[in-house]
């Protein structure tokens, strides 16, 4: 077992060091379009919303906001309807992925994916853990990226299709420890495995609290298991663009996200974005105050880099 560990670490330190020495993928096509204070915006009008966990007020009119949004982006626009019980009372409790697609008739396609629920209460505040839990970071940053990296989608050229798609119950919790997670996420692989589609996911995405102020994202472990070729060809993109966010550092534990379900049912390497040194996690201090549309624009830019030049062989 030790040497199990020793040779994984090696391998992992000879895998994040390839990524200085890797050729740098070409510069940002002049059809990207993107504004800091717009990015920003989209994400206070997230909060203004209020609470949003799952089947809330603030969730439907979510919801509405993001097809209004992505069909006026001329996105084409579903939803992926499930119940499930609620954790306390066992009522069913309706739960609502929504898929925005580009290029659908792209038989391979790119999975780009967040969650968009919020925790029910903020259970990690010292003070106030049955308060307003707003989840700037923590659920309203990844739609916030994806309404912004919307009004690019229609003029960029990807190298597949591309979806976007918005989990439900991430964390539909009512306990600061335990509980179910991962809900619209683990719905989503199970029928993709079980129902196949008339496409495939060559690989895919994972962003969650990507609009810190003092962002910095890690390689998360998991990703580099799962999707190693993912993993460098995002990070590849990164350093070609200057964006010194994407560290080559490892993050120093791996991070249980909706990526799993992804890799784990769907068998979609898919690489999780996450900046999860974050003070104000799960408190009610997960305001736009502690966030940065700096932030939400470079990682936008660096997707939207991505998607036009993603190796051919990136899923195999």
């Amino acid at each position: 077992m030790v040497l199990k560990k020793i040779l994984l670490a090696t391998a992992q330190v000879v895998f994040l060091a390839a990524f200085v020495s890797a050729a740098e993928p070409a510069a940002a096509k002049p059809a990207i379009n993107l504004d800091e204070r717009r990015a920003f915006g989209y994400l206070e009008a997230i909060c203004k919303l209020g609470r949003r966990p799952s089947e809330s007020e603030g969730m439907t009119k979510q919801q509405d906001l993001l097809v209004e949004h992505f069909t006026r982006l001329r996105a084409d626009v579903r939803k992926q309807e499930f119940n499930t019980a609620h954790p306390k009372t066992g009522v069913p409790v309706r739960m609502t992925n929504l898929i925005m697609s580009w290029h659908p008739q792209a038989k391979e396609r790119v999975l780009l994916c967040c969650h968009y629920d919020t925790r029910p209460f903020p259970d990690r505040d010292q003070f106030r853990p049955k308060g307003i839990f707003l989840g700037a970071n923590d659920g309203g940053s990844g739609v916030a990226l994806f309404m912004e990296m919307g009004h690019s989608m229609a003029a960029i050229q990807p190298t597949f299709g591309v979806d976007m798609v918005f989990f439900d119950g991430e964390e539909f919790i009512f306990q600061r420890d335990g509980g179910k997670f991962f809900l619209g996420s683990e719905y989503f692989a199970q029928q993709y495995r079980d129902r196949p589609p008339p496409y495939r996911y060559v690989c895919g995405v994972l962003v969650d609290m990507i609009g810190d102020k003092n962002l910095a994202i890690p390689v998360e472990p998991l990703s580099l298991k799962f999707a190693p070729k993912v993993v460098r060809s995002v990070w590849d993109t990164a350093r070609a663009l200057g964006v010194k966010e994407f560290s080559t550092k490892s993050h120093p534990t791996d991070i249980n996200d909706d990526h799993v379900p992804l890799n784990e049912i769907a068998k979609i390497p898919t690489a999780d974005l996450i900046d999860f040194d974050y003070p104000h996690w799960h408190t009610t201090k997960d305001t736009p105050q502690q966030c940065s549309g700096a932030s939400l624009v470079k990682v936008s830019r660096v997707l939207l880099t991505w998607l036009q030049q993603v190796p051919e062989d990136v899923g195999r």
